[in-house]
């Protein structure tokens, strides 16, 4: 049996018992949230302190709001220099570097502002009002940032965690960046009261995704091509230590917490060989506790089937799901 047959064989057998498993649900799709056409790329979501949105980032550099009557609205963009030219741009497109690619997402509740991570102007920040962006974060250590790609806040501090999926590839060159197995990632905090960032983690296998937990003591990052989420403390006696939280088959992708210190990670499971010629993907929602151990698997197979996901939370008792590959974010029943 040849290597890559072998691996179809355990790739095969793990998906079966995972998904298959008593802690496996497929959930019903209650609604689509069509972006305007032709824009593409729901990456992340995130809601404001009153409890509106979703809002989420699209393919020609804006950031949208959900109204319930009047579907996705421009609420914000996240370059400096947009202009109308770039209403519509499609993802991937050379243009995204001028007009900006918002990527993760997250409010910092205490002060309505809206955080988000331009895959190529790094930090950004917009008002509580939406419209024009600062950038916050383009550079560090003299370095342009590459690859801007996940965020989350600290809710009592809002000090903003934020990742680097790549230092030697941008977006546009994402499939390049997977097939060279790229750990050039980086992980940084930015300290919004003295304006200043610092280095955390660097190495990292494509740094896809960031969570911080409900405590504040420990980060979790996802690095997508070493299928496995790494643990970083921020408090008690491993301050500034890294360790392995969770090795998986899958590639991860964003994580973010619920309300009850849990964590949602958005899990794409290939069998075959590496794109284009991959056989089948799998997209799964994954609830894990905070020592690691799997709560819940959701199967999203019906919805996204091999486009992927990359990014699954939960909002007042409903999941909500996106994915760069396609032009809705999607809402389901609760598990």
């Amino acid at each position: 049996m040849s290597n890559i047959t072998m691996m179809m064989v355990v790739y095969a057998i793990f998906i079966f018992f995972l998904l298959c498993s008593p802690s496996s649900i497929a959930v019903t799709v209650l609604r689509r949230l069509q972006l305007p056409s032709p824009l593409t790329g729901p990456d992340s979501l995130a809601f404001d302190r009153n409890g509106a949105g979703p809002y989420t980032g699209a393919s020609d550099g804006r950031i949208l709001k959900y109204f319930p009557n009047d579907g996705f609205k421009e609420y914000a963009y996240t370059s400096p220099t947009r202009n109308k030219t770039c209403d519509g741009l499609a993802d991937f497109s050379a243009l995204q570097a001028t007009c900006g690619r918002p990527l993760g997402l997250s409010f910092n509740h205490q002060t309505g502002e809206l955080y988000a991570a331009d895959a190529y102007f790094g930090l950004v920040k917009i008002g509580p009002n939406g419209g024009t962006p600062t950038q916050l974060v383009g550079t560090v250590q003299g370095t342009p940032l590459k690859f801007a790609a996940a965020l989350d806040i600290d809710p009592d501090t809002g000090i903003v965690y934020f990742t680097e999926a790549s230092s030697n590839y941008q977006i546009r060159d994402y499939q390049t960046m997977i097939d060279k197995r790229d750990s050039s990632g980086s992980l940084f905090k930015y300290d919004p009261s003295t304006n200043h960032t610092t280095v955390l983690l660097r190495g990292l296998a494509v740094a896809s995704g960031v969570a911080i937990s409900r405590d504040g003591s420990f980060l979790l990052v996802s690095e997508l091509v070493a299928n496995r989420v790494r643990r970083f403390w921020l408090k008690g006696p491993r301050t500034n230590q890294s360790e392995l939280f969770w090795q998986l088959a899958g590639r991860p992708e964003n994580i973010k917490r619920n309300s009850r210190g849990q964590f949602w990670v958005a899990v794409n499971s290939y069998i075959g060989p590496s794109p284009p010629q991959r056989v089948l993907i799998i997209p799964a929602a994954i609830r894990v506790n905070e020592n690691g151990l799997i709560v819940q698997v959701v199967n999203l197979m019906q919805e996204y089937g091999s486009e992927g996901i990359s990014e699954v939370q939960e909002f007042n008792g409903t999941l909500y799901a996106g994915s760069l590959k396609v032009s809705y974010a999607s809402i389901f029943t609760q598990p």
